[in-house]
């Protein structure tokens, strides 16, 4: 009987020269999500998190502004029938807060659920399709997306191609 292994996860890498590079790979993100994923976003303050996050949204055809949600945990978008959310758990004091904010009832099947800091919420939070790590690298950043599902596979297969 031949040995059959799973096949390497999706990842890319890349080098993101400013602001506008990041915001085009939030556009390129944008055209593989679906509902029901859930995605980590990692990455120090100031790295991009938001501003991917402002391109993914631009990406879907939002046009109003994008608030980074550190102060309300999270921010909720509608946009062409997909309710995304993007939460900041960088205030969170432990996981627990997770579950005691309700937050769990935003991921669904219906949703799109942007996680930033998700080591606050570990191991409690949804588990993710993709893991996405932003970096303030020389003079821009680096960002480096690995897929842990079909789905978030996908995902950061269409990111190798912009």
């Amino acid at each position: 009987m031949p040995h059959h292994t799973s096949p390497p996860p999706a990842h890319f890498e890349r080098h993101l020269d400013d602001e506008t590079a990041t915001l085009q790979a939030g556009t390129a993100l944008s055209q593989s999500l679906a509902a029901g994923m859930v995605i980590y976003l990692y990455g120090d303050l100031g790295a991009g998190k938001t501003t991917l996050v402002r391109g993914i949204l631009r990406g879907l055809g939002y046009t109003r502004t994008v608030k980074s949600p550190t102060y309300h945990l999270v921010e909720a978008y509608s946009v062409f029938n997909l309710n995304l959310y993007h939460f900041d758990l960088y205030r969170f004091k432990n996981a627990l807060e997770w579950e005691e904010s309700g937050f769990g009832d935003y991921c669904g099947a219906e949703s799109l659920c942007l996680i930033e800091w998700p080591e606050k919420g570990l191991p409690l939070l949804p588990p993710a399709d993709v893991h996405i790590h932003l970096n303030e690298q020389d003079s821009g950043r680096s960002i480096r997306a690995v897929a842990l599902t079909p789905l978030g596979a996908r995902c950061v297969n269409k990111l190798l191609t912009c």
